[in-house]
């Protein structure tokens, strides 16, 4: 039998779910907390927008994937393991799962389309598995000791499995997946070095532009937006790259989707968030926006926020400010110079 743990920590694998924790870390937790039963999920419900590497995951390598968790299982000496996906995977892949788990211990579970995008939080899943309100429980205890029937659990995302079977095998060679999206040819799903720059994924897979353009890095919602000067960095987090043509995208319609998509998919479980999300809603579609109060309540809901949702909202607004209409001149920004001047103002 391989030592599994001694491969992770020699391929030195971070968990692809966006945190990037250190895999064989989080393992050896499982491994030494207190408690007979442990269990193992396997979260697949990628709500954020803009990306699609779990998918890509499911389509190609779903037997990669799952040899992970079983190793996962082997390791832990656990009792089950759940693969929790997204209605709509599950409706894709639930047969080709289920054949492939037919012999073992592992369940395919279907995420409710009421759970949303905080459905995906580890805390939340562990409840939605258990059957209660799915909203994010506080921290600490970690679902590492106190997680699936307030046992400890292992919850590692789709691509993180699908890399353990590959370190198993002897075929890991410190490679990720990257989701490329918006204004680009080549959009899609590519495997490549995890220490390669935004610019240099751009470039290799033919999707530098040859237009004034930004990015969002990590995700359409939360992601975090640079210049095009700002690209000689790793991606991390989930892997994903959006490409924005600046003479395309409308400074304030692209802060309205992002402030629709918070206020929507908000769970309502702490007031910071709930009513901090509607208000940036409401605020941002005013005929005359108070960018003065827009700054103030991002910075409340990052102080306040009972979970990552909330706390991740200011993310993209400020970055967006700070690094792209702060940043271009002012014939490529469509506001006029003066209230271009008091918003950047409001968030420096």
């Amino acid at each position: 039998m391989i030592n599994i743990l001694a491969r992770l920590k020699n391929a030195d694998l971070a968990g692809r779910g966006g945190g990037c924790f250190p895999t064989a870390q989080k393992w050896e937790m499982v491994k030494k907390a207190k408690g007979k039963r442990k269990f193992v999920v396997c979260n697949a419900s990628e709500g954020e927008p803009g990306i699609k590497k779990d998918y890509y995951v499911l389509d190609k390598y779903a037997k990669e994937m799952v040899e992970g968790m079983e190793l996962a299982i082997e390791y832990l000496k656990a009792e089950k393991g759940f693969i929790y996906l997204n209605p709509v995977y599950y409706k894709k892949f639930n047969r080709k799962l289920k054949k492939l788990c037919k012999n073992n211990k592992i369940e395919v579970f279907c995420k409710p389309h009421t759970a949303g995008y905080v459905g995906g939080e580890e805390t939340s899943a562990v409840n939605c598995l258990e059957g209660r309100r799915v909203e994010p429980r506080l921290r600490p205890p970690f679902p590492t000791n106190y997680g699936y029937l307030d046992c400890p659990t292992l919850i590692n995302n789709v691509e993180t499995f699908y890399n353990i079977s590959l370190i198993a095998r002897g075929e890991y060679y410190g490679e990720r997946l990257y989701t490329i999206n918006g204004d680009c040819v080549w959009t899609g799903v590519y495997e490549l070095p995890e220490d390669w720059t935004i610019e240099k994924v751009l470039r290799e897979t033919k999707n530098y532009p040859n237009f004034e353009f930004f990015v969002q890095v990590g995700g359409d919602a939360s992601g975090e937006v640079l210049n095009s000067g700002q690209l000689i960095r790793p991606v991390g987090g989930c892997g994903s790259i959006t490409i924005y043509n600046l003479q395309k995208h409308d400074f304030l319609k692209l802060m309205q989707n992002w402030a629709n998509f918070f206020a929507r998919e908000s769970c309502g479980q702490c007031t910071p968030c709930r009513e901090g999300t509607a208000r940036l809603k409401e605020l941002l579609h005013t005929e005359k926006v108070n960018w003065q109060l827009v700054a103030d309540l991002l910075n409340n809901l990052s102080e306040s926020s009972f979970c990552g949702l909330g706390c991740a909202v200011p993310l993209p607004f400020e970055s967006f400010v700070r690094n792209v209409v702060f940043h271009y001149p002012d014939e490529d920004i469509n506001l006029p110079i003066k209230e271009r001047k008091f918003i950047c103002d409001c968030f420096s």
